[in-house]
């Protein structure tokens, strides 16, 4: 299994940020590859997700279901077709990381744990002459990317303009 656990200082409290952190429906506007969302459910436990991403020539539209939420501190999820994967969004205050003339801030962590070879090989519409092990060697350091920008671009929502934030790498694959 891989893992990737990320996390940066936003200058809100918890309950500002989670609203944020649990709206998937907006992440198209801070993801690079992902197309669209699609939500089945009313956001709650339960509700599953069709998530529709394009790289290179490969399309392909995960489902991923909410496991878990502990307002206004977690939302955990899983993938449920294709792919072994589950991960956690998790927001932790974090006073003391305000700088000079900022009220609050807390921290938010990205984590994704994935097995890329447990992807079902019938389920992505790959090229002839293209193996799934060239496709995954390809998208594993994408995967790292693109939860950055996710991340950066999640912050900039919740704060209302963009900044240099910091992200910290706890772990990456």
């Amino acid at each position: 299994m891989d893992r990737i656990l990320l996390s940066t200082v936003a200058y809100r409290t918890p309950a500002e940020i989670f609203p944020t952190v649990c709206s998937f429906t907006d992440y198209p506007r801070y993801a690079d590859h992902l197309d669209s969302v699609r939500r089945h459910g009313d956001g709650g436990v339960g509700t599953r997700y069709d998530l529709t991403f394009s790289w290179w020539k490969l399309q392909y539209t995960a489902r991923s279901e909410v496991t878990a939420i502990e307002a206004p501190s977690s939302l955990s999820w899983q993938l449920v077709k294709d792919v072994d994967a589950r991960g956690e969004w998790r927001i932790e205050a974090e006073p003391e990381a305000a700088p000079a003339g900022v009220e609050t801030a807390s921290r938010i962590y990205f984590e994704a744990i994935y097995d890329p070879y447990s992807a079902n090989r019938g389920a992505i519409s790959i090229p002839r002459f293209v193996s799934l092990d060239w496709v995954i060697e390809r998208i594993k350091p994408r995967l790292l990317e693109e939860a950055e920008r996710v991340v950066q671009r999640l912050v900039a929502d919740i704060e209302g303009e963009r900044r240099d934030v910091e992200l910290v790498v706890h772990e990456a694959p």
